[in-house]
């Protein structure tokens, strides 16, 4: 794995806009083309590897916990837990997710975390990235069949629905990136021949009378794709109506568990000495360096470096959440930069990688997209 600096495009805007990509440079530089991380094929076969595995062994930790019927760990009211041991017991389908890793493509990947309930930056892996490929280094190939994948793993589901059936996609009116990556997941379902609409998750009611969520047009939603995490959907006002509405969810209401840093005790304390997994605790007796992370958060707040010399950390909306303590796996630097290396599964099967970078040993919401190839 190396870093190679680059010349961008000269019309790399408009070139991501035409797919859909109006969101590279909304906050800041995000998408980031002068640069590319170089892999070889027997690092991608490696990835591949591990991410199939992490991800049967994370849907066994699931099941374990479920049998055990402890869930303390990860903070749910009572309520919540019914719905999420229904929905796992039912066998509602899930649709992807991205584990990430620190790698430097030499050692073995160790697993930060599973971004398994509301992963995004699908559209710049999936599409985006294969452009610039094509543009830039046409004799090279990418660990990225994500696209393909993601329309034959809607079909399978379509296979087992009422073909009059609609899915709707919801994602917060006012986030960019979600309804980008929304609006993409749409088309790849419309793709494998379904039918699909697209809504706001702030316009979504709830009709008692036919027990059923609906949009505002009061159709009835029965299947939904919502860009919108569990935890936050089982404290909102209508998550009295979960049980009693007949709404297919992806993902599923399961996957909130495999997305919560609690999973990490447990997949270490199931798999003692996996190479892939670091050493992970409910409590601060992780040995220094370790990270501590909040049970729940996103794009990297409220995280700190432990026994780093700096103890550099981020800020954000979960420092009155409860911490799990995961071993130190420093990112890989290449110069000022520490990279990140994320890998997709659709359904239970590896799918592609994508690579975030920062200046700060922490990756967040302002990281850089960096595209990749293999040779």
């Amino acid at each position: 794995m190396r870093r190679r600096a680059l010349s961008p495009r000269p019309d790399w805007p408009r070139r991501c806009e035409e797919v859909g990509f109006a969101f590279h440079s909304e906050h800041g530089p995000y998408w980031d083309e002068s640069a590319a991380y170089e892999f070889d094929a027997a690092q991608v076969d490696r990835l591949e590897a591990v991410t199939e595995e992490l991800h049967r062994l994370a849907l066994d930790a699931l099941a374990w916990v479920v049998d055990r019927g402890d869930f303390e760990a990860f903070g749910f009211a009572p309520a919540a837990v019914e719905e999420i041991v229904r929905s796992w017991r039912r066998g509602d389908p899930s649709l992807y997710g991205r584990f990430d890793f620190s790698w430097d493509g030499i050692g073995e990947p160790k697993l930060l975390e599973y971004n398994a309930d509301t992963p995004t930056a699908l559209l710049e892996s999936s599409v985006v990235q294969w452009y610039w490929l094509r543009d830039v280094f046409p004799e090279r190939d990418q660990f990225n069949s994500l696209h393909e994948k993601l329309v034959e793993r809607w079909r399978s589901l379509r296979d087992d629905w009422p073909l009059e059936m609609a899915v709707h996609f919801a994602a917060m009116r006012d986030s960019r990136e979600d309804q980008g990556n929304a609006a993409y997941l749409l088309d790849t379902a419309v793709q494998a021949g379904l039918q699909a609409a697209a809504t706001c998750i702030e316009d979504i009611g709830f009709d008692p009378s036919r027990a059923s969520f609906v949009d505002l047009d009061d159709r009835p939603i029965t299947h939904c794709f919502k860009l919108y995490p569990w935890e936050w959907m089982f404290r909102d006002e209508f998550a009295l109506h979960l049980s009693a509405g007949s709404t297919l969810f992806l993902e599923p209401p399961w996957k909130v568990l495999l997305s919560s840093k609690a999973m990490l005790p447990i997949l270490s304390a199931l798999n003692p000495g996996h190479p892939n997994l670091l050493p992970a605790s409910m409590q601060p007796d992780i040995p220094a360096p370790y990270v501590r992370k909040p049970r729940f958060s996103r794009e990297g707040s409220n995280v700190r470096l432990v026994g780093v010399a700096g103890s550099p950390g981020t800020d954000g909306p979960y420092g009155d959440e409860p911490c799990i303590y995961q071993a130190a796996a420093p990112l890989p630097r290449f110069g000022a930069r520490h990279a990140m290396v994320g890998s997709w599964v659709v359904g239970e099967r590896a799918a592609g990688l994508c690579v975030r970078e920062d200046d700060s040993p922490i990756t967040r919401d302002t990281s850089r997209f960096v595209p990749h190839y293999f040779v």
